[in-house]
Parts: C-alpha cells; sequence; structure tokens
C-alpha cells in the first residue's frame, strides 16, 4: 500500500494500491475496500487514481460518487 498523503489532514484514507484496472483504498479504520472498472465505472476509478496520486479529495469524492460501488471488502 502507498500511505495517502492527506494534504488537507481531515482524510478517512490512509493508503491506496492501484492497478491497471482497480484501485485498493485503505481507510483509516482499517478496512479496505477493492473499487474497479466494473464496479465503479473506468471514469470513477481513473479519477480516484488521480486523487490518490495528488494526496487531496479521494475521501471527498468516494463518498459523492462511488461510496458503495465497490466490488469487494478484503478487510
Amino acid at each position: 500500500m502507498e500511505t495517502y498523503s492527506n494534504r488537507n489532514g481531515d482524510s478517512g484514507i490512509s493508503g491506496y494500491q492501484i492497478g491497471s484496472n482497480y484501485i485498493l483504498i485503505q481507510f483509516t479504520t482499517g478496512s479496505i475496500y477493492e473499487y474497479t472498472y466494473s464496479s465503479a465505472g473506468a471514469s470513477n476509478i481513473e479519477t480516484m487514481k488521480n486523487l490518490a496520486r495528488s494526496g487531496s479529495g479521494l475521501n471527498g469524492y468516494i463518498n459523492s460518487y462511488v461510496k458503495h460501488k465497490y466490488s469487494r471488502k478484503i478487510q
């Protein structure tokens, strides 16, 4: 997992892992969710990848657009 830089200091996300057609999100609770092209749409996944790399806005984006569109809960 890459550490989410959390530039605003108020995110519920602590880490992420990017794959070709998915992103894994680790929340500060320890839960890890997988979001895929199939579950959330390619456009949403690519936006999430960019936000993860930038370290800002990912938690808000998830809550607004893809909250329940994960493919599975890993942990």
